[in-house]
């Protein structure tokens, strides 16, 4: 079996998978693209090459692609991807206060770990891992989303209640659109545009980014990044010093990449739930001091969850023909392009084919780490521009991003009206966080919540005759408890103090 890993491997087939790992991490770099993106883009040109060569430029772009969301995360406040944004949240301060360097070393070694740790799972227990994902039906489903939103609030520990107002918000905009089921206009405003919903896309752009572009023109002073002042030596210092803390950081590694790995298992998920819960529970069982540390699990374990759940995805498209997310998707149809029928019979039918595909995975993971930690240097460079400048830059970039989701320019409109709420909302203390997720999720939810009750006639007590569901309730319950009861002691605490 072993030996099948490599054997399809050639000169072009590794330099193809080297463009794809570049290529992905690339595309996830620029605000509004996605990993989805660039595999459609390349999927016409795999038309002309062998299955190897095209499967293994394709991993490439997925396995890159994982990673390349942290950069405009940590270095300009725009999270690349969706799972980003809880990266976004201690990353962007590190950089701030001159740790830009070490906040992406930090994040590609974790990226690199997390999908290495995802391809040992993939290899020695997808069966098992399918098998139990095929137990996540909708009602499942709901319970695990519900589970991830409600950690959404404790993202917002300032004020709950401000995290759950949020919250909403962005449940509310995510019902806009046709209805999932029965494909009835709802809030459109009479309008054909509208009944596509709001894509979480150009709202995530304009959330992020406006805000920091509205400051910059209000204060007038340039932003300062001590981290981009570095040379290259001491660029390899902060890398250095981001490898020790990833080494001492090791059960935690490994935690978040089997939560990632089991998250993105089950279809539908996506990388969001497994980023949160992985930083929630890294939160809540890595108790420190030293603020410092606490940012830096603050990045690794939702670094290591999100690529994780690269390997873990693949599980049910490989094993059972089910793609776990938007680039499985895509990749499955390239797989069918190619004559290869993926499902239970894929690894006896097509041996070579599918350990090729985890060969190709493996030698993308390497080259994933050479790229990003030479990369990081220059990255720090490419904006190190005045802010007079940078601006537009990335204003022109977030305009490009938002209009390639649909060639609309509807939007480009979203992005800005969404990016003048963001603003306000940073003002008066309201998180962005948690509307972007409710966003993201508010349909998985609504989806699977209405099945669900299509499924048991009505009856709500389906959600407690499941074991899955149910123990993810239970877990649900116990969180909010512990919320509200921290929310009164609070609340008793400012009646003493007043």
């Amino acid at each position: 079996m072993i030996d099948l890993l490599f054997s399809n491997l050639n000169i072009l087939t590794i330099s193809l998978i080297f463009f794809g790992v570049a290529f992905g991490v690339l595309v996830s770099a620029i605000p509004g693209l996605t990993t989805t993106i660039g595999v459609v883009l390349l999927l016409p040109f795999s038309f002309y090459l062998d299955s190897a060569s095209s499967l293994g430029m394709l991993m490439g772009v997925f396995v890159g692609g994982m990673a390349g969301g942290a950069i405009p995360a940590i270095l300009i406040n725009i999270p690349g991807n969706p799972a980003s944004i809880v990266t976004n949240i201690n990353g962007y301060p590190l950089a701030q206060s001159g740790k830009g360097d070490f906040a992406l070393g930090l994040a590609m070694i974790s990226s690199t770990l997390g999908a290495l740790i995802g391809l040992i799972i993939l290899y020695l227990i997808s069966p098992e891992l399918s098998d139990f994902a095929l137990k996540f039906g909708a009602v499942e489903q709901c319970a695990l989303v519900l589970l991830g939103l409600s950690l959404v609030s404790a993202l917002s520990e300032k004020s709950v209640m401000k995290g759950y107002i949020s919250m909403c918000l962005g449940l509310m905009i995510a019902t806009i659109g046709l209805d999932p089921i029965t494909a009835t206009p709802r809030f459109n405003f009479g309008t054909v545009t509208m009944q596509q919903g709001i894509s979480f896309i150009p709202v995530m752009i304009g959330m992020f980014a406006l805000p920091t572009i509205i400051e910059s023109l209000i204060i007038t002073n340039d932003f300062k990044f001590p981290s981009l002042n570095k040379n290259y030596k001491e660029c390899l210092i902060g890398i250095y010093d981001a490898l020790k803390e990833v080494i001492q950081s090791k059960f935690n590694i490994v935690r978040s990449s089997i939560i990632g790995s089991i998250i993105g298992a089950v279809p539908g998920t996506g990388s969001a739930i497994a980023a949160t819960l992985s930083y929630q529970l890294t939160k809540k069982l890595e108790k420190s001091e030293d603020n410092d540390r606490m940012s830096s699990q603050g990045i690794i374990s939702p670094e290591a969850a999100n690529s994780s759940m690269s390997g873990g995805a693949l599980i049910p498209m490989l094993t059972l023909g089910i793609p776990g997310d938007p680039v499985t998707a895509v990749m499955l149809g390239a797989l069918t392009i190619h004559g290869l029928e993926p499902g239970p019979l894929m690894i006896s039918t097509f041996p070579e084919a599918y350990y090729g595909l985890l060969g190709s995975f493996a030698v993308s993971v390497f080259f994933l780490i050479i790229l990003t930690l030479i990369g990081i240097p220059f990255f720090l460079k490419a904006i190190r521009i005045k802010t007079k400048y940078l601006m537009p830059v990335i204003f022109v970039l977030c305009i490009i991003g938002s209009f390639a989701l649909r060639n609309s320019m509807f939007d480009v409109w979203i992005m800005i009206i969404f990016g003048v709420i963001a603003f306000y909302m940073r003002r008066n203390g309201y998180p962005i966080l948690p509307l972007i997720l409710a966003l993201i999720l508010g349909k998985i939810l609504e989806e699977q919540f209405r099945m669900s009750l299509i499924i048991s006639l009505g009856d709500p007590l389906i959600f407690f005759k499941k074991p899955i569901s149910l123990t993810l309730l239970i877990i649900l319950g116990c969180f909010l408890s512990y919320i509200f009861a921290k929310f009164v002691k609070n609340l008793m605490k400012e009646k003493k103090n007043v």
